[in-house]
């Protein structure tokens, strides 16, 4: 009798065990509706250089390594491992087996499997990268690659003097031009990703267009209406298609914020940033008070200045409009998104970063001081100062930052500032080409390392140096830009970064860093998803519950 007892005593135990662990499945939506907020320039990883394109270029395509967004440690994706020679010049990825190039026909909605995603794909693309037809604006990133910059800058015309290979179909071999232990991150950026030769060398400018189209990454490209909306569709081809569980991505590109805020309150989109004109409103607000998220970003928020156009040829003159900024009242008054005042133009999070080194002072707001320099420079009181324009893109968050900065320009420094404005797009090509006399930019990390931002951003023939930046002081910083990116002791290289920040923006100012971003995001509640540290988010392993 006992023994009965206790065996059923055991069943009954196992059965509530067994019940236990089988919890009712998760019901989710199979879709999303996402905002972003302007037009593609681009699909193309070959040509991407800004942050909607990029987000377009990570839902189509794979790197050899990716960003974690939670740590921005460099984690394998196509890549499942590599190694470095011992000289630190010749890096090894080994690939994964179970990727393939996936054609998605928007008519029939069926996907073909084309080929495996082999080594020579990323050999490809980085020679299509550093080849000047190309005109890729990211082709300096690659220039850590042997005999890339020479083939970039016209003083070589062969390819295979580039210091790629695939040693095997599944196996890519770097060569560089000096140690950088930071290079897997690079190798990993969507400049780098997997393209196929075979689409681009038959649609050429159009091979990105849906039909077209070959992609290796979590989607598919459905439908491109330029101006107008896009839609992802998730590829089951993906080789962690089981882990993604959206279905369609709608993004429309509505670049009024009022208008997309209304869509996000009438429930048309599920996720959107919410306007600067909202934030109190929001933040008073019961509802979407809870549906507001402010938490750390990895980006810095600056206005550049073209030390090649008149007044800004003057170092005095950038220094002063620099002092004349209020940052925190700016954040106080306008931003109200957690916001830090920027001292430096690499943010808290990067290696060689200053923004948190109390011996590194930068320029803060001293209107005393910025009146004085611009008296020193001839123009006191800002009298006979040349008309300057401060160029923005096209946003009613930006024209309200540009706004409160013109006012602090004539209340503290006495000067007239005339703002402008372009479409994104546009707006690039300008500052890439010819730069205003003052521009508004931002810049997120592409890796954790400062050589990604002083180096890949102000270096004057390493970089776009769209402040047109020239003379001893630019070789100077050059220099230490190089010392650092070669050295393999990070305390020197810390001390290196500090000199090379102090003379960006404060010995030259050439740029005035403003705020160092945060994340700053309304979600409705029924979407399960991450907040990026890395700049860039996977919306494809989010998931939209039941609503």
């Amino acid at each position: 009798m006992g023994k009965k007892l206790s065996l059923a005593l055991v069943l009954l135990m196992v059965l509530a065990m067994v019940l236990s662990s089988c919890k009712p499945a998760e019901k989710l939506v199979n879709k999303i509706n996402l905002n972003w907020n302007t037009e593609p320039p681009t699909m193309d990883p070959g040509l991407a250089t800004d942050t909607t394109s990029v987000d377009c270029v990570n839902m189509l395509f794979m790197g050899l390594t990716r960003l974690d967004i939670e740590t921005v440690e460099t984690k394998p994706y196509l890549a499942t491992e590599w190694s470095v020679s011992a000289d630190g010049l010749v890096w090894t990825f080994k690939m994964r087996k179970d990727v393939y190039w996936i054609h998605w026909d928007p008519k029939t909605q069926k996907a073909e499997k084309k080929r495996p995603v082999v080594a020579g794909d990323i050999v490809y693309a980085v020679r299509r990268v550093a080849n000047p037809e190309t005109a890729s604006d990211y082709a300096y990133v690659d220039y850590i690659i042997k005999g890339a910059e020479d083939v970039n800058t016209g003083k070589s015309t062969d390819l295979n003097s580039i210091g790629v290979r695939a040693v095997d179909d599944y196996t890519v071999e770097f060569t560089l031009t000096q140690p950088a232990g930071y290079f897997p991150a690079i190798a990993g950026m969507w400049t780098n990703t997997a393209v196929p030769h075979e689409v681009i060398e038959q649609y050429g400018d159009k091979w990105t267009e849906p039909g077209n189209i070959w992609t290796c990454g979590p989607a598919v490209l459905d439908v491109w209406e330029h101006e107008n909306r896009v839609v992802f569709k998730k590829s089951a081809n993906f080789f962690n298609a089981k882990n993604v569980f959206i279905e369609t991505y709608n993004v429309v590109l509505v670049n009024d914020d009022a208008t997309a805020m209304a869509m996000y309150e009438n429930g048309e989109l599920d996720v959107q940033a919410p306007p600067l004109s909202d934030m109190d409103r929001i933040q008073a607000d019961a509802t979407l008070s809870k549906e507001l998220y402010i938490g750390p970003g990895t980006c810095t928020y600056y206005y550049g200045f073209n030390t090649s156009k008149p007044p800004l040829d003057n170092v005095k003159v950038r220094q002063a409009l620099s002092y004349g900024i209020d940052r925190q009242k700016l954040i106080d008054t306008v931003l109200k998104g957690g916001q830090r005042p920027a001292k430096s133009f690499a943010c808290p999070g990067v290696f060689g970063n200053v923004a948190d080194d109390p011996n590194f002072k930068g320029i803060v707001f001293d209107p005393a001081k910025g009146k004085a320099l611009l008296a020193e420079a001839g123009y006191p009181d800002g009298k006979g100062l040349p008309e300057i324009t401060l160029m923005i893109n096209t946003s009613a968050g930006h024209q309200r930052i540009a706004e409160f900065i013109q006012r602090s320009w004539k209340e503290n420094l006495g000067i007239d500032v005339k703002l402008a404005n372009q479409e994104w797009a546009i707006y690039l090509k300008t500052v890439n080409t010819d730069a205003p006399q003052v521009y508004r930019m931002g810049w997120c990390l592409d890796y954790p390392d400062e050589n990604n931002w002083v180096l890949e951003n102000f270096h004057t023939t390493k970089s776009l140096n769209n402040p047109k930046w020239s003379g001893p002081k630019a070789a100077e910083f050059d220099k230490l830009c190089e010392d650092a990116a070669a050295s393999a002791d990070p305390a020197k290289r810390k001390e290196l970064y500090f000199k090379a920040e102090e003379l960006l923006t404060v010995t030259e100012a050439v740029i005035a860093p403003i705020y160092y971003y945060t994340t700053v995001v309304l979600t409705k509640p029924y979407v399960e998803r991450t907040y990026s540290k890395a700049g860039h988010q996977e919306f494809w392993y989010w998931k939209v519950k039941v609503h």
